[in-house]
């Protein structure tokens, strides 16, 4: 996570975005195969190779050009792989564990970025100390909260479906942005991203009906 935001804080999330949505959902699919013996319906391959595409179309663009640069790219591939590592460990958890993945998935989290910014705070020279709003401090709440729920879910999701299936299908983020800014910012699609949408919905509809 720490490398997704890297990587959007720099300007790049046209590349970001995408890469992680892609790479997050292939490694996990490839892995379920070739190791965890999972054999998806025929249905369920078409919509996953629907999906792959579609993250990137609707991805692509989303929030105006960016410059794209190699540390972006190493900051998606990084995000990427974690992203894809967490997929598959909490796939390993037994069903009595409950929420307990989660739990001990948040508090190693915690504590890695709090050694991470005593490190960073005792090497970086003496600076006036950044100020928090009340409204950034609950927006953050907003979003562990939220980030906490979607892995319960997907952790609910597994007990019933594949890896394969349910990594895919929790993917679908970049479906996100591209909603909320014809919504609310009043921002344009572009043609592809269009395309992106419906094959997206297509997709998760051939899925889900497998």
């Amino acid at each position: 996570m720490t490398f997704l935001f890297r990587g959007l804080s720099r300007g790049a999330m046209s590349v970001v975005v995408p890469i992680s949505a892609v790479g997050g959902v292939t490694l996990p699919v490839v892995v379920s195969v070739a190791f965890l013996g999972e054999r998806p319906a025929f249905v369920t391959w078409v919509g996953i190779l629907i999906a792959l595409p579609a993250f990137w179309s609707i991805s692509k663009g989303t929030f105006g050009a960016t410059s794209v640069s190699r540390h972006s790219i190493y900051d998606a591939l990084t995000a990427s792989g974690g992203i894809a590592i967490q997929y598959l460990c909490l796939a390993q958890a037994d069903p009595a564990s409950g929420l307990w993945p989660i739990l001990s998935g948040r508090a190693t989290a915690v504590m890695t970025i709090l050694l991470a910014a005593v490190v960073l705070i005792r090497n970086a020279p003496a600076r006036k100390p950044a100020t928090s709003s009340l409204s950034a401090l609950t927006l953050s709440l907003g979003a562990g909260v939220l980030a906490a729920a979607a892995l319960a879910a997907y952790l609910y999701a597994l007990r019933t479906e594949f890896v394969t299936v349910s990594v895919v299908l929790s993917s679908l983020y970049p479906v996100v942005p591209v909603i909320v800014g014809l919504l609310f910012l009043s921002e344009r699609i572009h043609r592809s991203q269009a395309v992106g949408l419906v094959a997206a919905l297509g997709a998760t509809v051939l899925i889900a009906l497998a």
